[in-house]
């Protein structure tokens, strides 16, 4: 293949991609910390509750479910548990955490964080169409990666000089890091 051809290819599949990389990204670095907090949704209202949860009821999804609704939530229930005589039931936009011993609470609404909510999504869509198109895009990828090492023809910095070592090292670094994490 010609250097020019390799040049234009990297260029171009560069220009085209730099709004999914860059979105990828950041959405990539907000996902690493959504343990931490919720990068796609910010708080809208906090509001104090005191409910009155037998001692003897099992709280079933159904029962976090009908909970939701005398509380005054419309909204589709996503999880629940019990630990530490916690109730946490977590819905679409809103949370809920109950103390079972004083049965004293709290309800958390949120909203969509605009443009970051947006991107978030593209780490967790699964439809087919998105699916296709994230292999292209993996594929491009390792095409920008390889005409970009190969780009430089000739001088000290090329892949075969220079290149190949800090290939390596990225390679090696997150290995190292997930076999001492693993």
């Amino acid at each position: 293949m010609k250097q020019t051809t390799i040049r234009n290819l990297h260029r171009d599949l560069g220009y085209f991609y730099i709004g999914l990389i860059i979105s990828f990204a950041f959405s990539g670095v907000l996902m690493n910390h959504r343990e931490h907090w919720h990068p796609e949704k910010y708080t809208v209202e906090t509001k104090s509750i005191s409910v009155n949860i037998p001692k003897d009821t099992e709280i079933t999804e159904k029962y976090a479910e009908e909970l939701g609704k005398q509380l005054g939530i419309d909204d589709k229930i996503r999880r629940h548990k019990v630990k530490d005589d916690e109730l946490k039931i977590s819905f679409e936009k809103n949370d809920v955490e109950i103390d079972l011993k004083t049965g004293k609470g709290e309800i958390v609404t949120f909203n969509k964080t605009p443009i970051i909510s947006q991107t978030m999504k593209l780490h967790k869509n699964t439809s087919n169409w998105w699916i296709y198109y994230s292999d292209i895009f993996g594929i491009s990828l390792i095409i920008i990666a390889v005409t970009g090492a190969i780009m430089i023809p000739a001088g000290k910095f090329t892949f075969k000089k220079r290149g190949w070592k800090l290939a390596v090292a990225g390679i090696l670094f997150p290995l190292i890091i997930l076999f001492a994490l693993g």
